[in-house]
């Protein structure tokens, strides 16, 4: 993390431009949610969501649409008004302050550009309203194209960038005002595959550069993995599970996480033994093995969940018979069909014929294991 510093300045020497790149000139310590609410008449968009997230953080709100994590980021950027609980800035509260009052910068999914004002009009359109001298102006939009990679289109009409440019201008804009807090919600999500993947990387290394603390809304599990030092994953309005992206990916804490981490294969069954935090479940006359859930015991109705490039061709297992096969390249990807009529999707390095019957099994190390939902 960039040194504690207070503005943005750029020098500008004969060959080179290069960043002296500082913090808000507000900074902060620590931005905490507290039981925040957010009700639209009787639906709770936000039930009771506390978190806190400390200076500098690369935070991803991920899951489901319609999960809150676009109005927990409206809250806090002041755009909704909570109905319960607190947001504070260290020990004040900026919960009742307008947004513009605030001092973050936000970064929308429809770029929200000015499309008959030039692109280093857009990007200093914010420091304009906060009457920022020109002199002082010029030379923070300056350092802000360069940040973004956009120092010699500032004369352009947005109409004539790409969307990729776009996007990085709405992120010059955002950050030119030096905030503390960088809110970007869904940035990506009109940009074809292989921009995301490129704006990914800018994005980080961006926030890498600025120091300022970034909460980033994405249904993208990649992206959050790619993106965050720590993951909140989000369901009907509350937080699921927060971690590190290795930990989430690894060992969901709950059945529902572990579907929105990738986790697509889902084999329903009942606990016959647990030995060495492993489970093995029955399914009709199969034994499958996974990593054991807490307060798991024999006899429970368990579910079984596993990527599907965890779950393979096998000598013992679960019968089913090919629906589908595709190629991905280095590898085949089949749907395939149990008995009960469940959809496995598995991965292969030999094609199979449509209509083939196979046995299928989970790797025991990396398949969980989790008491079924009532």
């Amino acid at each position: 993390m960039p040194p504690p510093t207070s503005s943005l300045r750029t020098i500008l020497s004969r060959d080179k431009v290069s960043f002296i790149v500082h913090s808000a000139s507000s900074p902060f310590q620590q931005i905490r949610l507290d039981r925040v609410s957010r009700a639209f008449g009787s639906f709770n968009a936000l039930r009771e969501v506390s978190l806190d997230i400390g200076r500098g953080e690369f935070i991803a709100l991920l899951g489901p649409s319609g999960c809150g994590k676009s109005t927990a980021l409206n809250c806090i950027a002041g755009l909704l008004a909570i109905t319960g609980g607190a947001i504070s800035l260290d020990d004040r509260r900026i919960d009742e302050l307008k947004p513009e009052d605030r001092g973050f910068g936000m970064v929308f999914q429809n770029y929200a550009l000015f499309p008959h004002m030039k692109v280093r009009d857009n990007v200093g359109f914010g420091l304009k309203m906060r009457g920022v001298p020109r002199a002082d102006a010029d030379r923070r939009i300056d350092a802000a194209l360069e940040l973004v990679r956009l120092g010699n289109q500032g004369d352009k009409l947005p109409g004539q960038l790409s969307g990729g440019q776009q996007q990085r201008v709405a992120i010059a804009r955002a950050i030119v005002i030096e905030p503390a807090l960088v809110l970007m919600d869904e940035p990506l999500s009109n940009l074809d595959a292989k921009l995301r993947l490129e704006m990914r990387a800018e994005i980080r290394r961006i926030h890498n550069q600025l120091g300022a603390t970034t909460i980033y809304v994405t249904h993208d599990q990649d992206e959050a993995l790619s993106l965050a030092d720590r993951v909140v994953v989000m369901r009907d309005g509350q937080i699921r599970q927060v971690g590190r992206p290795e930990e989430l990916y690894d060992s969901p804490a709950s059945l529902d996480v572990a579907e929105f981490m990738g986790f697509r294969n889902r084999i329903a069954g009942t606990v016959t033994a647990i030995d060495n935090g492993r489970a093995t479940i029955a399914v009709g006359d199969a034994r499958l093995v996974g990593r054991a859930g807490a307060g798991l015991g024999p006899g429970d109705a368990a579910m079984l969940v596993a990527r599907p490039d965890d779950l393979a061709l096998a000598a013992a297992g679960l019968g089913a018979t090919v629906e589908s096969v595709e190629y991905r390249g280095r590898e085949f990807v089949g749907l395939a069909r149990t008995g009960d009529d469940s959809e496995l999707v598995f991965h292969s390095d030999t094609r199979l014929d449509t209509g083939a019957t196979v046995t299928l099994a989970p790797d025991p190390a990396r398949a969980l294991v989790f008491r079924a939902a009532s």
